[in-house]
């Protein structure tokens, strides 16, 4: 079916084009997993890249700096701690140096990994969860509460994981009669949608055990489907219909007996692997075994699902890493960026919208969740919902210091010093973790990037700052506070001559 509509919808996002990366950008002879398994294989943050990859006589996976580039050597160290191979990876939503890993062996790892990358093999996890009696190929950390890990297995259960302590908080043993495929968690982390074998669609409250709302055959198809939760309460779930099309489909939580729009999108047996950017309300669907990658935009107006484009090359993409907007370059208009995997390569390929202005662009970065959790594991346990904390990513964005991220670097060298504590003695020092402190605001956020050298000095111990770089700072202050004027002044005029150009093709005028 045709995914044009007779008048032309306005939207920023139209014109989104993606482009990927020059070869010299790309990671090379990487040794992507052969796994047969429907996830990603790929997991991203701004810090680092993670690949899982082929390992003899067990399960491993690539971690290197997002910044690095080229050929990775064969001897190039990996985490290999698994005894079978490694299904899916996660990195933790509040701290970009934790890292998640589920396996065939039936157990879920979390690691710490080193600020400048791996310096040799790391076999000795931080925490390792036992719980689950088959394979576990389903990893979800929740987005507001810290230390909370969400995790699925072939043995058809869902855990609810306290990493801090590794205990077991929440079992759901007997809501799927089935395999599950994939699990997904609400804006504020206060439910999960699950989509099973048995083609139905459950909205579940982890924490009372309660499957809330069913819906049977989601998709006619046999083929595996995937649902994820959009921000404001819908799902939006891929499938295959019953003549083997795949399909994309969003539902209202409030009524779930017919869905609010489908759509058909090709007769391709990859599985759809849907990526949402809950600042954009864009969806990105990545299938397995495609050389494209779609992407629609969803809105309140009919039909709800909007076909935005699509990017198409010539190599087929064995899974793909999604980016949060933390890691963005702003200063390019870049909105999303994924880690497209070949078969031996990993391909950056960047989405963007197409800007004159070098100012910032505040319309297409509002406030993004930062990685300071709204949430400590105990709070989320005892009942309490919350949103997640906001960072403005103006300037581009800085990590604010945290107390309790210094508190599991510290972790490994304990775990060093006493190799025969097991987990639990691990998990306890993570469970120590002080209320963190609230997000800083705009302006702190913009001061702290433009005071690095100062900082540096006064850790140094010389508290006495040369006159000259307070006046400059100052200064460039100042020029940041006129800029923002004439930006808002800009945008408000661009935004009455949109109106006015609508009015226009309309007829109103």
């Amino acid at each position: 079916m045709s995914f044009r509509r007779g008048v032309v919808r306005q939207s920023k996002f139209r014109h989104v084009f993606a482009q990927a990366w020059k070869a010299e950008h790309c990671l090379d002879d990487v040794r992507v997993s052969r796994v047969t398994w429907d996830g990603p294989l790929c997991a991203v943050n701004p810090k680092f890249i993670a690949v899982i990859i082929e390992a003899g006589g067990g399960g491993a996976f690539l971690v290197v700096p997002i910044s690095k580039s080229g050929r990775i050597d064969q001897s190039c160290p990996t985490v290999c701690g698994h005894a079978a191979p490694v299904l899916d990876i996660q990195w933790c939503p509040h701290d970009d140096n934790i890292i998640a890993s589920a396996s065939e062996d039936c157990t879920v790892k979390v690691w710490q990994i080193p600020d400048g990358g791996l310096s040799s093999p790391m076999t000795d996890p931080i925490v390792t969860l036992e719980g689950h009696s088959k394979r576990v190929g389903i990893l979800a950390w929740h987005p507001c509460a810290f230390n909370i890990l969400l995790t699925a297995g072939c043995d058809n259960m869902v855990c609810v994981w306290n990493v801090g302590t590794g205990e077991l908080v929440y079992q759901l043993a007997d809501a799927h009669p089935d395999l599950i495929y994939s699990v997904s968690w609400n804006k504020d982390g206060s439910a999960v949608c699950t989509v099973c074998k048995d083609k139905a669609l459950r909205i579940i409250d982890p924490r009372r055990g309660a499957v809330l709302k069913v819906r049977e055959k989601v998709h006619d198809g046999t083929r595996p489907m995937r649902a994820v939760f959009l921000t404001d309460g819908k799902i939006l779930t891929t499938g295959f219909s019953r003549m083997s099309e795949r399909q994309l489909a969003l539902w209202d939580t409030k009524d779930l007996s017919e869905p609010m729009a489908v759509q058909e999108m090709d007769t391709s047996n990859g599985v759809l692997l849907p990526f949402y950017d809950p600042d954009t309300n864009m969806v990105y669907l990545c299938g397995k075994g495609d050389c494209t990658i779609r992407y629609f935009e969803v809105t309140d107006e009919s039909p709800y699902v909007h076909f935005l484009s699509l990017y198409s090359s010539k190599e087929p993409q064995r899974g793909a890493g999604f980016l949060c907007k933390r890691g963005v370059d702003v200063n390019k208009c870049e909105i999303a960026r994924f880690y497209k995997l070949h078969e031996r390569k990993v391909e950056p390929i960047s989405m963007t919208v197409p800007r004159k202005s070098d100012l910032f662009q505040g319309d297409l970065y509002p406030d993004t969740a930062g990685l300071e959790p709204a949430l400590l594991a105990d709070e989320w346990i005892a009942g309490q919902d919350a949103p997640p904390l906001l960072v403005s990513l103006s300037g581009g964005y800085a990590a604010p210091p945290s107390k309790h991220k210094d508190t599991l670097r510290n972790k490994p060298k304990l775990s060093s010093q006493d190799s025969g504590s097991g987990g639990a003695t691990t998990a306890a020092t993570i469970s120590s973790t002080p209320t963190p402190a609230p997000t800083s605001a705009t302006k702190e956020v913009e001061e702290e990037t433009l005071q690095p050298r100062v900082t540096t000095r006064e850790t140094d111990g010389n508290t006495e700052r040369p006159r000259r770089e307070d006046e400059m700072l100052s200064e460039l202050l100042a020029e940041m506070k006129a800029l923002r004027a004439v930006v808002l002044a800009q945008n408000q005029r661009i935004e009455l001559l949109e109106r006015q150009l609508a009015r226009i093709e309309d007829g109103d005028v």
